[in-house]
């Protein structure tokens, strides 16, 4: 295990870091039956309060789960409870890159809350740093990538705030969640991100998706290689045409 470390600072400190290691963050809204407005999935899934069983975080094709069984990715660490909104934070650092990844899951009852954050990082109007190992590391606004996944709550209901970029860093995003292009965009048209990949359409917002895109994103790849690689994972586990997945899961604006 790694000695981990929190700053606990405010959320609206936004002090810029940036160190020696790349950090990709990922916001996972649990899936949840009773707080989120989607088709109902078996129970012990779809309890946004458990994340060991949540379809989006524990099982099989859950960040935690398939992160974890990942040959790129060393785990490092997990920590529960971190606030009133994330249940559990897992840590880990890519095997053979200079990369952490961080993934923080969302209590499901939370996912406006989530959505924020998600849209306030990639503004860089949120940053926060870890502790690991004795290196500190940008977490939030101070990484260089930001991902949500889970249901698209911007279905359900609706943001007064505006998430204007603060500091003319360029991040980059994914967006896993049903329409993410049609209604993240709106939110995110003033937030000087890159959009690497998001969908066009319905779809299971799983693992295997952000975990390929990443693999390209790591090597340096272009934008239309990481959206290739993520729609090449999501045509194999759902059983999909290629181009269909291609249409589905999309790039830049």
């Amino acid at each position: 295990m790694s000695d981990v470390e929190t700053n606990n600072e405010p959320e609206n400190t936004a002090v810029s870091f940036e160190g020696k290691s790349k950090t990709i963050h990922i916001f996972v809204a649990l899936c949840d039956n009773k707080y989120q407005g989607i088709v109902p999935v078996p129970t012990k899934i779809g309890y946004g309060q458990d994340p060991d069983n949540n379809l989006y975080w524990g099982c099989a094709y859950g960040i935690r789960s398939y992160f974890k069984k990942s040959k790129e990715w060393k785990f490092l660490k997990s920590e529960k409870n971190i606030s009133n909104l994330v249940l559990e934070r897992i840590i880990f650092k890519h095997t053979s890159k200079d990369y952490y990844l961080i993934a923080d899951a969302y209590d499901g009852k939370y996912i406006k809350e989530c959505t924020v954050d998600f849209l306030k990082s990639s503004s860089g109007i949120i940053k926060d740093t870890l502790n690991i190992n004795n290196e500190t590391i940008g977490i939030s606004g101070n990484s260089s990538l930001v991902s949500y996944i889970g249901h698209d709550g911007l279905m359900d209901f609706q943001l007064s705030e505006s998430f204007k970029n603060t500091d003319d860093k360029k991040r980059d995003v994914i967006i896993l969640a049903c329409y993410s292009k049609r209604f993240f965009s709106p939110h995110l048209s003033n937030s000087n991100v890159n959009p690497l990949v998001w969908s066009t359409n319905l779809m299971a917002p799983e693992a295997y998706v952000i975990h390929d895109a990443i693999t390209g994103y790591v090597n340096n790849e272009d934008n239309q290689q990481i959206r290739s690689r993520a729609a090449k994972a999501y045509s194999k586990f759902q059983k999909c045409s290629e181009k269909a997945a291609k249409n589905l899961l999309v790039t830049d604006w």
